[in-house]
């Protein structure tokens, strides 16, 4: 078996349904018929079927009436039939799409895209007349930056492709469009230029996509976890965003990004563990700035995960490790505290936690009120009452913080998950049970693949010009080459006499 296709099977796990075959797939031949038509659409509250006298001929007119509006139909078709005298197709409309005789899950499926569908006597057409709401373009709550473009993405793909197209006005821009979901039917589309992008990525995500077959997608996350090679894995690995100026960021270096309609993030594929600490905002800033702020970034990663875990693991086996004033101040702070430190540290996280997920939940403004009261009333409660030292409270609200300092928020919620694997472990074993926990991450890490190309690049780099842009960013004159993750066909950013 190869390496992208170990440990999960797609087929295996989801197995097409024989119910659903005609109408999963739109391809499939069977013949139309208006008692076909009525007969798929059953008990469809918002299926419309009228017929229209156009002088002597009768034509069958079909929408869904819950995502076509009234006068888009009135000026799309009743209009047009209403103003011509002749029954020809070709002479009423100007803008259409012929159907054959046996495409009938075809014309199940456009119907339920918001295609209205005329039945001629001769003749089968559709006219795209979806005119359902769409939410309007807005700035990026998730994604936040100072500088730079303040377009997001909505949940609309063929606005989110027009947000790209406006960037790159290039032919080489390809995109190749999927239809997945045997209940939902989601249109998928892989944009990738096509002169930069490494054929054999394009050609493992699309073999990826053809290869899941699932009832349906409710976002672009649920489908990213079904390309990744190791789904097991706490960490992410695949880019996500909702920002048109990091993806046409990703594009230009060579990586392929999928969209989703319905869902306003796109994926990015392939994508390193390093790249989860990378802010578009780095490239507005100056070199210096952007240095500062990586370093930042990757020490907060470390300090989240070692913190409070160091805290637990130096009290319970490793006191004569911190100097004497400072052990008196730990003694001093725990004296009435009736847990040992790794239960202690646990309940404080778990309050955390409990806090940050209600706070998510609840309308904005209260949810910024419960955060802040709630952290300040039970922290200093719980202090008072003994349960928990005042120390472990600030190192834990420093750990909290540090744990969304990545801007990815997939990378964040690993922090968080792996943050609780060290502190049992340092409970258990003490310094030596970190540091298993460390090896196993390394491994762990040195062993993942995105797309088949190494996760933990730059760390260990693909090519040396990739430490140019890591932890250290360079100013952009010097930036010559693209990322080594992506295998790009040109190398060169910049036209140096290398094509």
């Amino acid at each position: 078996m190869s390496r992208r296709r170990k440990g999960f099977k797609f087929k295996q796990l989801f197995p097409p349904q024989p119910h659903d075959k005609n109408l999963a797939n739109p391809d499939i031949k069977e013949p139309i018929t208006k008692e076909a038509i009525q007969t798929s659409l059953a008990d469809v509250d918002d299926f419309v079927m009228k017929d229209i006298k156009i002088g002597d001929k009768t034509v069958t007119i079909i929408y869904l009436n819950t995502i076509v509006e009234t006068s888009i139909i009135d000026e799309l078709v009743f209009n047009p039939l209403n103003q011509s005298s002749s029954t020809s197709a070709d002479e009423i409309f100007k803008n259409y799409s012929t159907l054959k005789e046996d495409e009938l899950p075809k014309l199940i499926h456009d119907v339920c895209s918001g295609y209205t569908v005329l039945l001629f006597e001769d003749e089968i057409i559709e006219i795209d007349t979806y005119s359902a709401p769409d939410r309007s373009i807005t700035t990026p709550e998730n994604e936040t930056t100072v500088m730079g473009p303040q377009d997001a993405f909505v949940e609309s793909v063929a606005t989110n492709i027009s947000l790209i197209k406006k960037r790159i006005r290039s032919p080489q821009l390809k995109s190749k469009s999927f239809l997945l979901g045997t209940e939902t039917k989601n249109d998928v589309v892989m944009l990738y230029m096509d002169n930069i992008a490494n054929d054999e990525n394009v050609n493992r995500v699309q073999r990826r996509l053809e290869n899941v077959e699932y009832h349906g997608f409710i976002g672009m996350p649920v489908l990213k976890q079904m390309l990744e090679d190791k789904p097991f894995s706490p960490f992410p690995q695949f880019g996500i965003t909702v920002r048109s100026d990091n993806t046409v960021d990703s594009l230009l270096n060579g990586k392929i990004i999928v969209m989703m309609n319905g869902s306003p993030e796109a994926a990015i594929l392939p994508a390193s563990f390093w790249e989860m600490f990378i802010s578009p905002e780095d490239y507005y800033n100056r070199w210096t700035t952007a240095s500062l702020l990586r370093t930042l970034r990757l020490a907060g990663f470390f300090i989240s995960i070692f913190l409070t875990s160091t805290y637990v693991s130096v009290l319970t086996f490793h006191p004569e490790m911190l100097p004497p004033q400072l052990l008196t101040l730990l003694a001093e702070s725990r004296a009435q505290v009736p847990f040992p430190p790794v239960l202690e540290a646990l309940i404080i996280e778990l309050v955390i936690e409990v806090l940050r997920e209600a706070g998510a939940r609840m309308p904005t403004k209260i949810g910024q009120t419960i955060g802040i009261v709630g952290g300040i009333v039970i922290g200093t409660a719980a202090v008072e009452a003994g349960l928990a030292s005042n120390i472990l409270i600030v190192l834990v609200a420093v750990t909290a913080l540090l744990s969304f300092i990545a801007p990815s928020y997939l990378m964040s919620n690993a922090i968080r998950f792996i943050r609780y694997i060290y502190i049992i472990f340092a409970g258990a074993l003490g310094m030596f049970g970190q540091m298993i926990v460390l090896a196993w991450m390394i491994n762990h890490l040195s062993n993942m693949t995105s797309l088949g190309s190494p996760y933990i690049t730059p760390v260990i780099p693909r090519k040396w010009s990739d430490l140019l842009n890591s932890v250290i960013r360079v100013p952009g004159n010097f930036m010559v080459q693209r990322w080594g993750i992506s295998r790009a066909k040109k190398d060169l950013i910049r036209p140096l006499d290398e094509e």
